[in-house]
């Protein structure tokens, strides 16, 4: 095939396109910065920085498509899902465990547990049997099972981004606040590893052994995951501890190489063919709690802020990133009944999962521990779908015969526009008509949490001062905890550290203004 004069001056044409693509990148950035903060300013609640950054995409989206853009800039802007789950996944989920709070969510951790494992395949498994059962009722197009069931573990993966910057703008009950990021965190890692287990179904060409493989995969990649990333972060502990770089001059390599350990973790299981995103979350959240305090002071200083500023920038720019994909991207609109019931479907998935949750959570918690209804219906409400679901909806495009990942694109992609813009926009509404916002602390949150350390107990009994029901779930916090506060005082710290354990929480941070350093801030900064 020949070239044409106009080919032989492409390199430097397609140099000249990507400087153009990156610069438009970066002023959009830039737009929604400016209008985030404008935004948060002046407290207007119904169009969250999430929401804002998603519309931009979908405004600069439209007007690129039907505009006669030149098709090498246009290519800067399509949603590559490599390029998510390498480069900006990784920042937003390690910050999540980095700036973890570990006193609610430890407190919280058997309930968190419950509703991000147990309430993440519950509703994988309701809403992939529904979008199935509709298929053969004919309401709805019909998929195979194998497949209703990916997409059932797709987008089940929530990005309560709002809802967690809403709860920090107007206070809110900090356990509250631990369940709804400590879910969302591990619900997000729950929801890959079980979208991967079901395609390795789904390629498997014996189906006898589909159900006991499906277990003993998933357990692997999961449990596998979760060690190898503990285990990177107590390695990165020791290393610190006695390589003796707290000094002025190598100040420089400290930084270095703490940045680089979380990295290590999610190359690593990823090469293993496990979850990356399983790995670096527990290695965020090792290395905050050991790592962190083997650091000279300005080291410190230094890798908080600039996990905090990557996950941000990565955040904000993977909505804005979303949003101009969706109005460039090719959809199956056809299929209005498909879209219509999955996004019913996922609504009833929710319910299924928080309330079936917390039965069982109350079922074994003291009466003035229980998670009260109103929390209940606040879970549900905050379960929004965000970057997690759109890239693995995406990569169903490629995993899936033509045709069918174009649909679950297409009605994933219908979700994320919805709950993002819709919903999350009625989001403060609707939690301060359940009441959940406020709470009694005057707004005060993120002054009581540092106070705190990261703990604030819940008002359910009426009776008494603030100052002693706060001092009686302290109380009732210390025994909940005390084994492996004890363990943890008495053996990790000091044998991962350098100090005596009693310092253990002084670096804890107050809570983040985002899902994920970014994702709360948006987001992917937690409790």
């Amino acid at each position: 095939m020949g070239i044409s004069p106009a080919e032989l001056g492409s390199p430097g044409k397609e140099q000249q396109a990507a400087g153009v693509g990156i610069l438009l990148q970066i002023m959009m950035l830039v737009l929604s910065f400016v209008v985030g903060h404008v935004l948060r300013r002046h407290k207007f609640y119904y169009l969250p920085e999430a929401s804002a950054s998603l519309l931009i995409g979908l405004i600069v989206g439209g007007l690129a498509n039907i505009s006669d853009t030149e098709t090498s800039i246009r290519t800067w802007f399509n949603f590559h899902e490599e390029f998510f789950f390498l480069f900006l996944l990784p920042p937003i989920i390690f910050q999540s465990g980095f700036s973890l709070s570990p006193k609610p969510f430890f407190s919280n951790f058997g309930a968190i547990v419950t509703f991000a494992i147990l309430g993440t395949f519950i509703a994988s498994v309701v809403a992939g049997v529904l979008v199935y059962l509709g298929g053969l009722m004919y309401v709805m197009y019909g998929l195979p099972f194998v497949e209703c069931l990916m997409f059932g573990a797709l987008i089940s993966a929530t990005d309560p981004v709002t809802v967690l910057s809403i709860f920090q703008e107007l206070g809110t009950d900090m356990n509250l606040y631990a369940l709804v990021f400590g879910e969302s965190v591990l619900n997000d890692a729950m929801a890959i590893s079980l979208y991967r287990t079901m395609s390795l179904v789904r390629s498997q060409v014996s189906s006898g052994q589909n159900f006991f493989m499906v277990i003993v995969r998933f357990l692997e990649t999961f449990v596998g995951s979760m060690s190898a990333g503990v285990g990177v972060g107590f390695t990165s502990a020791l290393l610190f501890k006695y390589a003796g770089l707290d000094i002025d001059n190598l100040q420089n390599l400290e930084c270095c190489l703490f940045v680089l350990f979380p990295y290590f973790s999610y190359m690593l299981v990823e090469g293993l063919r496990l979850s990356g995103i399983v790995s670096i979350l527990f290695t965020g959240i090792v290395m905050k709690h050991y790592t962190y305090s083997n650091l000279s002071e300005n080291s410190q200083q230094f890798v908080s802020a600039f996990f905090h500023l990557i996950s941000s920038l990565a955040e904000t720019f993977t909505f804005i990133y979303m949003g101009f994909d969706i109005a460039m991207e090719k959809h199956s609109w056809s299929h209005v009944g498909f879209i219509s019931f999955s996004i019913l479907f996922i609504g009833v998935a929710r319910a299924a999962n928080v309330f079936s949750c917390a039965f069982l959570v109350n079922l074994v918690r003291p009466v003035h521990r229980q998670v009260p209804l109103k929390h209940q219906k606040a879970l549900w409400y905050s379960g929004l779908r965000g970057a997690m679901a759109f890239a693995l909806a995406l990569q169903s495009v490629h995993d899936l015969p033509e045709g069918h990942g174009q649909i679950i694109f297409t009605a994933t992609t219908a979700i994320v526009v919805l709950t993002v813009l819709l919903i999350g926009g009625s989001t403060g509404t609707m939690l301060e008509a359940l009441q959940v916002v406020g709470d009694g602390h005057d707004g005060h949150l993120g002054e009581s949490f540092e106070l705190n350390n990261g703990y604030v107990a819940p008002s359910y009994n009426e009776d008494g001062t603030a100052g002693n029901r706060f001092k009686m779930k302290l109380k009732e916090f210390q025994k909940s905890t005390v084994s492996f506060s004890a363990l943890d005082r008495n053996y990790l710290t000091p044998f991962f550290t350098s100090q005596n354990g009693e310092d253990e929480e002084e670096h804890d941070e107050p809570m983040p203004s985002s899902r994920r350093g970014g994702f709360h801030g948006h987001s992917y900064n937690p409790t």
